[in-house]
């Protein structure tokens, strides 16, 4: 790793542009800013990346046809959406451009529909195209409506896939992370040598007793982001929480879908509706649903009782046949909107300069889009921290990451058996639902960040997304962590502190050497 292009004043150091979230925008920053000779660091309260509501969308790269013209979120998209190749080759990525049809069900729909086709014009969006029934069956077969508008720049991605990419990637180019800090307090402070003042700096202080302090202050908080602005001095509009929930199903639907399938949406949705999504992996989503939620519930990913059987209806109306055994998971994720729930619909993205606040630069209601646009933000908030900073490329900036594209199931027979020939634990399975081996799962825990949950190594690996939801791998996997890297009961968390799987052994484990085996003493 590059080593820290940091100063030190009085024994502190000063970092030129620290980035509050470890998100899909936050990563996407840090990534872009670790290309200039900088000193930056990325804050995260969860104890690893994409924990938020990275890690909990539908994973879809949208056209921009559902957006104002001339807003950010239209800008974004469309600039987002065209990078998204070329970073996904760079850090290896997987993505598919399976295109979206959004279709009108009823003569009351094509108003909306025209609507759209308007906006994504205005907008730029290439290759849309107005398809009848018949046309419209060609790319996806059964499927009902009597006019769609097909945006084949529509893909799909995994979210923590390219957050953590990004968060790796920026990490090997000197961006230094503080996972597990929750921001506590801020304040303008001058750092004073030689008995003057040098300049004054953003203070920022964890719950953990730490500190850092940087010239430059970047707010990517996601739900939390009009909490950290107040705690900066800046007047920022409330952020609201609207929860989606989702079903996931099991892949022996895989290649039912051939593309993205979407309703029109209504004018004043907080959402784009009830949709089935198919993943890179295999899997489909329903989902997701729009509800508000009170306050203090904003980081409540819980599903609920009253969603749940309309989602299992409503997939069973788009894909008739499904069995109880298809649905074989659920989860939830929540939007930062900043529009409130009497209003609904959408609002703009903000991504600016606090103009009470030199060098303070907040984004709030990063909702979707924000996926998508994540790269294009990068850009824009480049720039303006170039307005404060001097931006020096890099010579010896790294640009692609390591390892290889999807996982090792996937690979050709001939590659897979020369790879396991060369390293024997990849031909060691750990996840039969998913073909997970010891070596990759080797790899999730063994990852540069030193997460030590369980959820890490899910988002990094695969193993526990199949069928059986971790029934045959997790014993396997929390054997390794105890053999093999000393884990006591104490150590194992699904994801944070107070997140423990285990109280104690039931029994104390066998220690005994084997019979054969040599002692030394």
């Amino acid at each position: 790793m590059p080593r820290s292009r940091g100063r030190w004043i009085l024994g502190k150091e000063i970092f030129d542009a620290a980035i509050i979230g470890a998100g899909v925008v936050g990563c996407a920053i840090a990534r872009e800013l670790s290309r200039f000779e900088l000193n930056v660091c990325v804050i995260e309260k969860e104890p690893d990346v994409s924990f938020g509501t990275s890690s909990r969308n539908s994973g879809v790269l949208h056209s921009g046809i559902n957006y104002e013209p001339d807003t950010k979120r239209a800008r974004l998209s469309v600039r987002g959406n065209g990078m998204m190749d070329a970073l996904c080759a760079d850090l290896k990525v997987q993505m598919k451009r399976i295109g979206k049809l959004t279709v009108a069900l009823s003569r009351e729909d094509l108003p909306g529909l025209n609507r759209l086709r308007e906006r994504g014009a205005a907008n730029g969006v290439s290759g849309m195209e107005m398809l009848d029934s018949s046309r419209m069956s060609k790319i996806q077969p059964g499927i009902a409506g009597i006019f769609g508008l097909w945006t084949p720049s529509s893909a799909v991605i995994s979210p923590y896939g390219l957050t953590i990419a990004l968060a790796e990637n920026a990490r090997a180019n000197g961006v230094r992370f503080f996972l597990g800090c929750e921001v506590s307090g801020i304040r303008r402070e001058s750092v004073f040598a030689d008995d003057r003042a040098d300049k004054d700096y953003f203070c920022v202080s964890f719950q953990n007793g730490l500190e850092i302090r940087s010239s430059v202050l970047i707010n990517a908080a996601g739900l939390h982001a009009d909490e950290i602005s107040r705690m900066a001095g800046v007047n920022a509009p409330p952020v609201w929480a609207c929860r989606g929930e989702y079903f996931v199903l099991d892949k022996r639907l895989d290649g039912t879908l051939k593309t993205l399938v979407y309703p029109v949406p209504g004018q004043n949705d907080p959402g784009l509706g009830i949709h089935l999504t198919p993943t890179v992996d295999g899997n489909i989503l329903i989902g997701p649903s729009a509800a508000y939620i009170p306050d203090e519930y904003r980081e409540s990913y819980r599903v609920t009782d009253r969603v749940m059987p309309a989602l299992r209806r409503e997939g069973g109306r788009m894909l008739p046949g499904l069995a109880a055994s298809d649905f074989i998971r659920s989860f939830a994720g929540n939007r930062p909107k900043l529009t409130p729930p009497e209003r609904g619909g959408n609002g703009d993205f903000i991504i600016e300069e606090a103009e009470d606040r030199p060098g303070f630069i907040h984004l709030l209601g990063i909702e979707s889009p924000g996926l998508t646009s994540a790269p294009a933000i990068a850009e824009d908030v480049r720039d303006l921290v170039g307005a404060r900073i001097e931006l020096r490329k890099k010579d010896d900036f790294i640009a692609h990451r390591s390892g290889c594209a999807g996982r090792f199931a996937d690979l050709p027979g001939d590659e897979r058996a020369y790879m396991a020939n060369i390293e024997p634990e990849y031909g060691e399975i750990v996840c039969r639902c998913e073909s997970i081996t010891k070596k990759e799962v080797r790899d999730a825990i063994e990852n540069p960040f030193g997460a030590r949950g369980l959820s890490g190594i899910k988002y990094r690996s695969r193993a526990m997304m199949g069928r059986c939801q971790g029934g045959f791998c997790v014993a396997r996997i929390v054997r390794m962590l105890r053999e093999e890297y000393g884990y006591g009961p104490e150590d194992f968390l699904m994801n944070g502190p107070n997140s423990r799987l285990f109280s104690g052994f039931t029994r104390e484990p066998d220690r005994t050497p084997p019979a054969d085996s040599e002692d030394d003493g």
